[in-house]
């Protein structure tokens, strides 16, 4: 073969690179467009009054989706027998689990799956329940957030004690003698609540790492493009 041909065989390699990484570019820049659009719909749900869970559950009512991105309150008791344990978790680099508790509220049958916040555990998988535990009557106020009945939370049992991966909705209802509604609330910080759990504060609505990855992989169809056209048309002596 050649030099010239070896130049603009490396050329063509150079252009279809570049054609890749431009068009993982413009995916990120899709995926930045659909991100800004679920946080507009998210921002104007926060911004709508809140909802108070108590007579919609009584009159049947207050489905995910309706719910989604909404602040709510609700007053019950927790079952903490059925307390969930999200291990796996991170707070400011710190191993722990995170506790999803079961509400039942004053009115209605049908129980709430309430986030109630962090507790560090040098595993993050095991830890002692002792002293976490919110007994009466409380009132909790947060964000609904509706669940994805898709996901698996990949339970594992160890030493007695029951984690999971991820809330498992279909899982938890198969476990449950009481109906579990289709929405999570994320208790929010409040001073009135004790230090631990440590409550989450609610997700970011900001456009995460897409635009940083569409300016990434346009820069490398850029690059490939000028190193294919010095390499691939430099003059051979």
């Amino acid at each position: 073969m050649t030099p010239r041909a070896r130049g603009l065989l490396f050329f063509g390699g150079t252009v279809l690179a570049a054609l890749v990484f431009a068009r993982l570019g413009v995916w990120q820049v899709t995926r930045l467009h659909e991100r800004r659009s679920r946080n507009a719909t998210a921002r104007e749900a926060r911004e709508l009054p809140p909802v108070s869970l108590d007579a919609t559950l009584a009159a049947g009512g207050g489905t995910g989706g309706a719910l989604d991105n909404r602040r709510v309150s609700v007053n019950g008791r927790y079952d903490h027998a059925a307390e969930v344990v999200l291990r796996g978790q991170t707070e400011g680099g710190v191993p722990g689990v995170r506790l999803v508790s079961l509400l039942r509220p004053l009115a209605g049958d049908t129980a709430i799956l309430v986030q109630r916040g962090f507790v560090p555990s040098p595993d993050a998988r095991t830890v002692s329940l002792a002293g976490l535990e919110e007994p009466g009557v409380v009132w909790v106020k947060g964000l609904a957030f509706a669940l994805d009945t898709t996901q698996r939370g990949q339970p594992l049992e160890e030493g007695g004690q029951l984690t999971w991966r991820r809330v498992d909705l279909p899982a938890l209802r198969q476990r449950l003698p009481y109906p579990v509604a289709s929405y999570l609330i994320l208790q929010e910080p409040d001073s009135a609540l004790g230090a631990s759990p440590r409550r989450d504060e609610p997700p970011l609505l900001d456009d995460g790492p897409h635009l940083t990855y569409a300016i990434q992989w346009f820069a490398f169809a850029a690059i490939a493009l000028v190193v294919g056209t010095i390499v691939g048309f430099k003059r051979q002596p």
